[in-house]
């Protein structure tokens, strides 16, 4: 696995001090002065896959760029350790059991249309939305049954139900506006990216600032890779399919690239905030038959491994990259280890386009806001996870400050995907947290040793705020029945 601290050493050493960023003001809402907003979110993409991460092989150039130009967070974490709730709890700032999204979606759960996204606030504030690739929200896609991007705020939306079709490679299942594309020549990310700059291009940028959800189907399998770039890691390759999957992460850096060039090229980059992140940690390689060329890894932080994969509710499954790049107010690169998560995305957004977040319902994220001024930013509220089919046998989990409080749940386990028929649903109220561990992340990233007999108080604090938490959650938590089915 890759050391991740000489990397992060060099870094510093390379952005040197950082000084005090500009100054956001008490004006985001006039005209002009808020930025564009562009959210690219990849898909199994793990912590550890990039060269400003520590990885000493795959070559990521342009997102090392934006690294070295922007804040790289240490502790930046996904929604979900799975796709479709990562997804919902991003796009809405909610955690995703409130919005009935509680695994990758295969039946009938759906973003419901009363749940109100990233993309709706920000017209109300005059955004040119629009989103780009893979949606995963509903399993009736491009359908007036369920709701379609285009119904969830976005003005423009090219995307696919769920993985490029037959391949990410020449794919023929991309959805244009509730048309259906055909077959379109290249790799995914390639086509995303070249679908975003055209509708940047045609934009009248003057009226009003644009937002874009850039939603990559790269490394997800099943890996289809450019060869010019697979050729650069043969001899890197020590396991059958490395290579596959290490131009596949070098995909998404070219995409990056030629999103960000444009940007330079038409004068938006200065003004345009690019957040970089990933639905969840790295896939398991040869967990199932077409997995073989999955290998990511959740990478190391100061030597030790993170614990877990995607599926996981430890550190491996829901720490992910993060990235924020922002010429215009971000003067003086810097590493950032305050955690953040893709639920605070909505209502950070919300802020600086001068918005109010929804009042009729709980919104779970919280501005960061005061890290782009390089002040401090501390919770309300601790974050929180509970993913109920997890791989792991903890279910759920809760950060506050360094110390994170892993749980499992009472009832029946059922694996990833499996466990929402309709004759299962009751459990979701009925399910409750149990046998608790306290890790003290600050000395033990890789969630090795229990503390809580060294921190007897702060584990009794967390058990009942952890309980209160997920009694919050499920209450508000709908069950499906057979006629959503």
């Amino acid at each position: 696995m890759m050391t991740c601290n000489r990397q992060l050493t060099l870094i510093a050493f390379l952005f040197a001090s950082a000084l005090p960023l500009l100054s956001l003001g008490n004006d985001n809402s006039v005209k002009g002065s808020r930025p564009n907003i562009v959210v690219v979110l990849c898909d199994d993409l793990g912590r550890g896959d990039l060269g400003c991460y520590g990885n000493k092989i795959i070559q990521t150039p342009n997102l090392d760029k934006l690294a070295s130009g922007g804040i790289l967070f240490t502790d930046c974490y996904s929604s979900s350790p799975v796709c479709s709730p990562s997804r919902a709890g991003l796009l809405t700032g909610r955690n995703p059991n409130r919005t009935g999204v509680y695994d990758w979606i295969a039946g009938a759960m759906y973003l419901k249309s009363e749940e109100i996204t990233i993309a709706e606030q920000l017209k109300k504030a005059g955004y040119q939305t629009g989103m780009f690739g893979k949606w995963h929200l509903n399993s009736q896609f491009n359908s007036d049954k369920q709701p379609t991007p285009g119904d969830q705020g976005f003005d423009h939306w090219f995307a696919t139900s769920n993985n490029a079709s037959p391949s990410h490679e020449n794919p023929k299942n991309f959805v244009r506006n509730g048309k259906r594309t055909g077959e379109i020549e290249g790799f995914s990310a390639y086509i995303v990216a070249n679908e975003f700059n055209n509708w940047v291009k045609a934009l009248d940028k003057k009226e009003s600032p644009f937002f874009a959800y850039v939603a990559f189907h790269e490394p997800h399998e099943p890996i289809a890779s450019d060869q010019q770039l697979v050729d650069k890691y043969k001899d890197k390759s020590k396991v059958h399919g490395q290579d596959l999957y290490f131009a596949n992460v070098s995909q998404i850096n070219v995409a990056v690239g030629n999103i960000t060039a444009f940007l330079k090229e038409n004068n938006l980059e200065e003004n345009t905030m690019v957040f970089f992140t990933s639905d969840n940690g790295p896939e398991t390689w040869m967990r199932y038959p077409g997995a073989w060329r999955s290998h990511g890894t959740p990478g190391d932080v100061e030597g030790a491994e993170l614990r877990g994969m995607k599926l996981h509710m430890t550190e491996g499954g829901i720490r992910v990259p993060g990235i924020l790049y922002w010429p215009a107010k971000i003067k003086e690169a810097r590493i950032e280890q305050t955690p953040v998560c893709a639920i605070d995305l909505f209502p950070t957004l919300c802020e600086l386009a001068g918005v109010a977040q929804p009042s009729d319902r709980k919104i779970d994220g919280e501005s960061f806001i005061p890290l782009l001024n390089n002040k401090e930013f501390e919770r309300e509220q601790p974050l929180f996870w509970f993913y109920y089919n997890a791989l792991s046998y903890t279910t759920m989990a809760m950060r506050k400050g360094d110390f994170m409080m892993l749980a499992r749940r009472t009832g029946e386990h059922y694996m990833p995907g499996t466990g929402f028929t309709p004759e299962r649903m009751v459990s979701i109220k009925e399910i409750k947290p149990r046998s608790y561990e306290l890790y003290n992340l600050h000395d033990d990233v890789g969630q090795t040793r229990f503390v809580q007999e060294i921190y007897p108080n702060v584990f009794q604090s967390m058990k009942a705020e952890i309980d209160r938490l997920f009694a919050d959650v499920q209450k508000e938590a709908p069950v499906w029945t057979n006629d959503d089915y």
